[in-house]
Order: structure tokens, then sequence, then C-alpha cells
């Protein structure tokens, strides 16, 4: 089984629907940044995902989407732009059922040294690195990433720019 994102905040998760903010965050080459997480205990059950995780406390999504990043990656010096996507999913992953709501904020960034600040002690057992990918890499890989429709929502991004609202993708269940 796969999971699609690693999740985080875990305290303040008691079931229903975890409110998620992703962030897609572009480098100056149009790369994007993708975080590779696996299972906790079969690194062999592993995926790319983009960096984000749950709302904790009061919290918005933006301030999540933030923080996220800056614990994910130690990139903090970011706008964030529009929501791009919405989504919905469902996945096991370490043992439970995560059901989410997830934005996808677009950012940009000139920084592309990856150091994560602030891992779970969760993250720590399931996140084995970071990659910035092109497009074309993208539509090309054998792994598997999430959203699945990354490559072509990509490639509609960098060719059309973000959309006047944001887009309600199909919902995941995995």
């Amino acid at each position: 089984m796969s999971a699609e994102a690693v999740p985080t905040g875990q305290d303040a998760y008691v079931g229903g629907l975890r409110k998620v903010a992703r962030v897609v965050l572009l480098d100056p080459r149009d790369r994007i940044l993708l975080l590779h997480g696996h299972e906790p205990d079969d690194p062999s059950d592993d995926w790319w995902f983009t960096p984000g995780g749950g709302v904790e406390g009061d919290e918005t999504r933006e301030q999540a989407a933030l923080r996220e990043l800056a614990e994910e990656t130690g990139i903090t010096e970011v706008e964030l732009g529009p929501v791009l996507w919405r989504r919905r999913c469902s996945f096991p992953f370490a043992g439970r059922r995560w059901d989410q709501d997830e934005w996808y904020y677009l950012a940009r960034t000139d920084r592309t040294a990856i150091r994560a600040t602030a891992l779970t002690e969760l993250e720590r057992r399931s996140v084995a690195g970071a990659r910035w990918w092109t497009c074309r890499e993208l539509t090309r890989a054998h792994e598997t990433v999430y959203p699945t429709r990354l490559a072509g929502l990509l490639r509609t991004l960098l060719d059309e720019g973000p959309p006047a609202r944001p887009v309600t993708l199909d919902p995941e269940i995995v």
C-alpha cells in the first residue's frame, strides 16, 4: 500500500477530515520541489509528494503551509501565491487511514538548498529526502507521485499561469 503524504500534526488530528495545506514550490528554472516519502516500516513502499501538512490549532491554511515548508525544507523566505488546486484524498499510512482536504498553494523561491529543520518523529522515520523535478522529468517518471496528475497540472500551470480560481481535482482513494 502507498500513501500520498507524510501526515504531520497528528496530535491535532482526531479523525474526520484533516485540513491540509501543501506548497507547489517552484525555483527560478520552474522545477518543482517534491519530498520522497515511504511507509515507516517499509522503505520499498515509496512515493513523491509536495511539502505541506496538517493545520494545527487555530492557524490558517496559509500559516500551516508556510510553517510546514519551513519545517520540511528550511525555506522561509517565500510569499504564498494563490490556491491552485483543492483535493480530497484518503490513504493508509503508518497503520491508520488518513482522510484529507488538501489545498495546494503556489510559491516561488530562489533558494534551492534544502534542509529539514523540524521534522516530527514520524517524518524522521518516513521522509527519505527531497528533489527538484523538471516538468519533463515528472512526465517521464516511473515513481509514484501525488497528486497522480501532477505532471499535467504543472505543465498547465507553467503554460497558462495560475487558474482564476482553485481547480477541484478528482478525489484520490488509495
